[in-house]
């Protein structure tokens, strides 16, 4: 648990069968940090039903997302359901494949008072694995968070106790037509939630840097990837923050 946050909600999104590497990593990874969380794999394809998948998602959702991207979404959701209906505060959402960039908790409560005094009805990117950031001139002041108006994918994200009720709530309304990272996006551009990057990133996905292979897609480990992704990610980091990024909403906070 995350005190200073009062973080009491923890959820892994996993799948049932065939990641037994990265269920086993996790284990050991948050057992070391000192985090109690659960996986959420009631999502998974083999619970799928017509009822289920009608009570979430729009009817020709089958036909645009993989099963595995489906059922990855689905979990997500359930994520949200576990936490409202626990009322947690605070929740960190993770997929299976965390690399911690540093002390996780250390990191996070360094964001605590910014992340206390925030409107509620929010998400906070925790990730680097789409390897944007604030430009260098922006990260100045000190400031941890800064509003955006897309995701850096849903690796590893907060989100408050609103922001996850305005989801569902949502969802009962319109429900979710796209895989969760561009689902996320559709909910930021129509004001369901507000989006904040937090930057220095706390969390890189193994699926994205190399070290591990994805449960929703064809990539697989390997040492090419971890070249690639080393290289982009020095240019990125370094070289491309000298400009500033366009999704960065210029007035944080508000």
């Amino acid at each position: 648990m995350v005190n200073t946050l009062k973080i009491e909600g923890i959820y892994v999104i996993h799948a049932l069968k065939g990641y037994e590497l990265h269920e086993k990593r996790v284990t050991d990874l948050f057992r070391e940090h000192n985090l109690n969380f659960e996986f959420v794999t009631d999502g998974d394809p083999k619970f799928f039903n017509h009822d289920i998948l009608r009570k979430y998602f729009t009817q020709n959702i089958s036909g645009k997302m993989t099963t595995g991207t489906l059922s990855c979404t689905l979990n997500h959701i359930l994520a949200y359901e576990k936490m409202v209906k626990r009322e947690n505060q605070y929740a960190l959402i993770f997929e299976n494949d965390p690399f911690f960039l540093g002390d996780f908790t250390a990191s996070l409560n360094k964001m605590a008072d910014e992340i206390n005094n925030l409107e509620k009805g929010f998400l906070i990117s925790l990730e680097n694995s789409a390897l944007r950031f604030p430009s260098f001139w922006e990260t100045r002041n000190g400031k941890h968070l800064f509003r955006a108006t897309t995701q850096r994918m849903t690796g590893a994200y907060l989100i408050d106790l609103e922001g996850a009720k305005n989801i569902l709530n949502d969802i009962k309304q319109h429900r979710c037509d796209d895989i969760i990272d561009w689902w996320h996006n559709n909910l930021i551009e129509r004001g369901v939630v507000k989006m904040y990057w937090a930057h220095p990133p706390l969390v890189e996905q193994g699926s994205h840097n190399g070290n591990l292979s994805s449960t929703i897609s064809s990539k697989q480990k390997s040492i090419v990837r971890q070249l690639q992704w080393n290289m982009q990610k020095i240019y990125k980091t370094y070289l491309r923050r000298l400009f500033t990024d366009k999704r960065i909403i210029r007035d944080n906070h508000s």
